[in-house]
């Protein structure tokens, strides 16, 4: 973990499914003799210096007075190191909100397919729900929409901000106001012995177009002969669709990243249809080496684009899909085509949570080993 970083681990299973994490050291007693516990609270006029000696030790060196809190969470999945991993940042100035280049350098420094970051709206059109301005980043760039750092947000926001009784969240983002709200199990997810409460994101229905020849890179080259039926784009994003012919082709592909680069589009999405008896409706996978992200493990944005597909071609208003990557995740999808929404269901767990102290111009190395 780099050096602008500090985490709070955690080596309780919440109620909330949060992970246990650990530190390299296979020692349950990690704080050095003669110092407070790791989580004792540091006079707040003597900032304290701690070291420890031996590798892979968590020390905290020079703490700043205050820093920015964050968590990591696995998002579409109910299982640690599953899924997709967001970091979310909670902010508590407006300042931080509109500093691009920082957030790119937080975004960079975490180095998950994507970074989100938070800051409460107080003003009046938020005081239905609460609502928080919202804004995503990969490692190289800002993106407009992002579903799995959406569902980690509202998962964070649930379990350690907002109280208890609150049930839905709003989010201002430059796709629009989004919403998540707390749902019961969808009924597939029940039957599959996944986990009781889920969120549910209220999403922009995507619609395909058709693709200009000069618009595709060599597919047989790109997915490494995998036997294409069809090729479509997203409206918005650019996305190329591939659809292949079964859903274990999906899962086995070993596709050319480098070829996959020259798309025209943000990246390419391979999808196919589930294997009879798996579940699900449809396997997908999603290449996005453009943004710095070679596999994204699941994106819930692709999704606003392959319901309407598959509901399409499966006459279904109810979808199960599975993100074959090998992380891997489930994504429950409902389609309202009266409105041109798309409502993403799924789960999360937080596996990491710790102060972001390079905001500070004298913060130091917290990581030692």
């Amino acid at each position: 973990m780099s050096s602008l970083l500090t985490t709070a681990l955690d080596g309780q299973h919440s109620s909330q499914h949060d992970a246990t994490t650990t530190t390299h050291s296979h020692k349950r007693n990690l704080e050095p003799e003669g110092y407070p516990p790791l989580h004792a609270k540091l006079p707040e006029q003597q900032p304290t210096t701690a070291t420890a000696q031996s590798p892979g030790v968590l020390v905290v060196a020079r703490m700043a007075k205050s820093g920015i809190q964050y968590a990591v969470v696995d998002a579409f999945t109910a299982e640690p190191f599953k899924g997709n991993p967001a970091a979310v940042c909670l902010l508590q100035d407006a300042a931080k909100a509109a500093d691009e280049r920082w957030m790119q350098s937080v975004a960079a420094e975490f180095n998950l397919s994507e970074t989100a970051f938070l800051l409460r709206d107080s003003s009046p059109a938020a005081a239905a729900a609460p609502r928080f301005q919202l804004r995503w980043f990969t490692p190289v760039a800002e993106v407009k929409l992002c579903g799995h750092a959406t569902l980690a947000s509202a998962h964070f926001l649930f379990t350690s901000v907002l109280a208890e009784h609150e049930t839905l969240v709003e989010f201002a983002t430059k796709s629009g106001i989004l919403t998540a709200k707390k749902v019961a199990a969808p009924a597939s997810a029940v039957a599959s012995g996944e986990g009781k409460l889920f969120i549910e994101l209220d999403f922009p229905m995507i619609d395909l177009v058709d693709c200009h020849p000069a618009e595709l890179p060599s597919i047989p080259e790109t997915l490494n002969g995998a036997s294409v039926v069809s090729v479509h784009k997203s409206a918005t994003a650019g996305d190329l669709i591939v659809e292949l012919s079964s859903g274990k082709e999906v899962a086995d592909i070993i596709p050319n990243i480098h070829e996959i680069e020259k798309c025209s589009g943000r990246g390419v999405i391979v999808t196919g249809p589930a294997p009879a008896g798996s579940g699900f409706d449809f396997f997908t996978r999603f290449f996005c080496p453009k943004f710095g992200v070679d596999e994204d493990p699941v994106c819930g944005s692709a999704h606003c684009v392959l319901a309407p597909y598959w509901g399409g071609k499966l006459g279904k208003q109810r979808l199960t899909a599975f993100q074959a990557s090998p992380r891997s995740g489930i994504l429950h999808l409902e389609l309202e085509p009266a409105s041109s929404r798309v409502r993403i269901q799924g789960e999360a767990v937080t596996v990491m949570t710790g102060t972001l102290l390079g905001s500070e111009r004298n913060s130091s190395p917290c990581f030692e080993g």
